[in-house]
């Protein structure tokens, strides 16, 4: 079950929503305003940022060349 994040457009605030299935975003609302207008908004996670070591140092999964 995948995790997305969501930011209101209301207030600002990002949160982490677990989703279940094809539920979507329907009756989704905003922990801190109540608010039902939020956008699923681009997780760092998923554009392979956040500043990990793994990143940072240049070494990869893959096999390495002797």
């Amino acid at each position: 079950m995948p995790i997305y994040e969501y930011r209101c457009e209301q207030c600002g605030e990002r949160f982490e929503k677990l989703v279940r299935g094809f539920s979507g975003e329907a009756g989704l609302t905003c922990p801190r305003c109540g608010s039902d207008n939020v956008k699923k908004a681009v997780s760092l996670f998923g554009l392979g940022g956040g500043g990990g070591r793994a990143s940072d140092s240049g070494s990869s999964c893959g096999p390495t060349s002797l």
